[in-house]
């Protein structure tokens, strides 16, 4: 099953050709629209789509180039279409559906949160028992900019939702912080980097949701930061973003210790963007070992928004006959994972 897959939820343009039976990533390229949303501290929907418009082509022409595959070895084109900016996901569908209609291979509609927690299950970061991926059952801690979630994965299209965030992504939380402290935009990896100089314990910040639930949220300890800046405006500002980041990663382990003795699962893993980040990822392991489970998290080129992860999962249901809606799908918003379970057996 060797699928062409496109991935334009949001500000990254992406493109790759995946064997999703062997697990081999055949080519694969991102443009991340850096240079597009930056003067504007945040994503802008309109710049979005025409960046996705201008880089989509010749980035498909590129990964072909790189795959050394001719056109007629392409099995199926998937593409995201949803979640995400409409205008966005509806580029990279409508280009996605005129390839497969002009190929006359089957077009995927593909869930880019599937992507994400099936992303584990293709590859992860080797560890000293030389694992190169995780097998089903897994528990899945979901970080990006627009979703915090813990998330059960049993199988292709078994998903349970244990616990999300009530208010921001923790993601997007970053983001926002990122502004407050003057730093550019994705806030992330520059929060990481200035980071490294801080004193993590210097400043006491909020940690909401204390509780024994699994639910997260990120806007106390938002306004927490902001007060804190407001009052001590000549705080250091390593301090600063080295005490929310380990506030985040504190939080965030906390959950996940919950949900490991919740569900009594052996494995664990991160993913998404925001699981790229080492002190969130070491606190994890950290979590996961006490629990004596294992924990794993996707190489960090698979953490950030790219197509491998698209066309792998489009691959797998394939595989796995579960049903697709085509060229007949619309692109999706909202388009939540449980959506994309298998239906019960009457």
């Amino acid at each position: 099953m060797i699928v062409l897959g496109l991935e334009t939820s949001c500000d990254e343009t992406a493109v790759a050709i995946v064997n999703a039976a062997t697990r081999q990533v055949l080519a694969q390229t991102v443009y991340v629209q850096k240079a597009e949303h930056r003067p504007y501290g945040g994503v802008v929907p309109e710049l979005s789509a025409r960046a996705h418009s201008q880089r989509l082509p010749e980035l498909i022409r590129t990964t072909l180039a790189d795959s050394q595959l001719p056109l007629s070895h392409l099995q199926a084109v998937a593409a995201t279409v949803g979640p995400g900016l409409t205008t966005a996901l509806t580029l990279g569908a409508t280009m996605g559906k005129t390839l497969a209609m002009a190929l006359n291979i089957p077009f995927l509609a593909t869930n880019h949160i599937e992507g994400h927690a099936l992303t584990p299950h293709l590859a992860v970061t080797p560890t000293s028992s030389g694992a190169t991926h995780v097998e089903f059952p897994y528990l899945l801690m979901l970080l990006t900019g627009g979703h915090c979630q813990i998330v059960q994965v049993d199988d292709i299209g078994a998903y349970t939702l244990l616990g999300t965030t009530l208010d921001d992504a923790v993601g997007e939380c970053f983001d926002k912080i990122g502004k407050l402290l003057g730093l550019p935009h994705p806030a992330g990896p520059a929060i990481e980097q200035l980071a490294k100089t801080g004193n993590p314990l210097a400043i006491p910040l909020a940690h909401p949701k204390r509780d024994a639930t699994l639910d997260f949220s990120f806007s106390g300890l938002k306004s927490s930061t902001r007060d804190y800046l407001a009052k001590h405006p000549d705080a250091p500002k390593a301090e600063l973003a080295a005490s929310f980041q380990h506030t985040v990663a504190t939080i965030l382990a906390r959950k996940l210790g919950l949900a490991l003795q919740h569900t009594g699962a052996t494995q664990a893993v991160a993913a998404g963007g925001v699981a790229a980040n080492a002190t969130i990822r070491a606190a994890l392991l950290a979590t996961c070992t006490q629990h004596g489970a294992t924990f794993a998290a996707p190489p960090l080129a698979l953490c950030t928004d790219n197509a491998v992860m698209i066309a792998y999962t489009a691959g797998l249901r394939a595989m796995a006959g579960l049903p697709n809606l085509g060229l007949a799908s619309p692109v999706y918003p909202r388009w939540p994972l449980p959506a994309m379970n298998v239906p019960a057996a009457p």
